[in-house]
């Protein structure tokens, strides 16, 4: 995570451990010597726990956490349309 203006820079490394059938870690891990991407389930259980992870960190080191904040559209204001009826 990088933050804008530069107050802080988050790198979170580690191992994973999988779990699963006989058949399906053969398969992953084929995949892993071959150079393949993980299959997305892995990928997004590791992305999830760096996430976490990484809130924790900012909050032990009092920085804000790597959650984008909402951007709110600027709202241009409109002259009044005329109605579509007379009476």
């Amino acid at each position: 995570m990088n933050y804008t203006p530069a107050v802080a820079q988050i790198s979170v490394k580690g191992r994973a451990h999988v779990v699963g059938s006989k058949s399906e870690l053969k398969k992953i891990h084929g995949e892993y010597t071959e150079k393949h991407v993980p299959p997305s389930i892995v990928v997004q259980s590791i992305s999830n726990a760096a996430f976490l992870e990484s809130v924790i960190i900012t909050r032990t080191l009092n920085v804000p956490p790597p959650i984008p904040l909402p951007k709110i559209p600027l709202v241009k204001k409109r002259k009044p349309s005329e109605p579509t009826y007379r009476a």
